[in-house]
């Protein structure tokens, strides 16, 4: 059976943009706020963010935060209903993937990375 992107599933980027975004925030604290929450792991450049942003401008994902709402000179962008609809079937679509990979190695320690099942050694 040959593999088929799943044209709902987020990027990376575009998944932790939305999830900061719950808050109004502009682009230098979105590529700070994934850091410090991704512990590094995932860093995101000027170029994808408001490529990112744009495109998910386009989408009606996302809008510009009312001005008015903060002090900040700095445009300002914030998630909108139908991005907390994207999000959420998303973080719904990778949860299936984590059941039904516990469902075939009965789970995985992440903080050692190991398999927890006595039949991991199948996988």
């Amino acid at each position: 059976m040959a593999y088929t992107k799943d044209p709902s599933a987020l990027t990376e980027p575009t998944f932790y943009i939305l999830l900061c975004l719950h808050e109004p925030r502009h682009g230098y604290a979105i590529m700070q706020h994934v850091h410090e929450l991704t512990e590094g792991r995932v860093n995101i450049g000027a170029g994808t963010l408001y490529g990112a942003l744009n495109s998910l401008i386009e989408k009606g994902w996302i809008r510009a935060a009312d001005a008015s709402q903060s002090s900040s000179r700095r445009k300002q962008y914030i998630v909108t209903d139908e991005g907390k609809q994207a999000f959420l079937a998303e973080v719904k679509r990778l949860s299936s993937l984590i059941a039904d990979a516990q469902d075939v190695v009965g789970g995985i320690n992440t903080n050692s990375m190991e398999l927890n099942s006595t039949n991991s050694s199948d996988f």
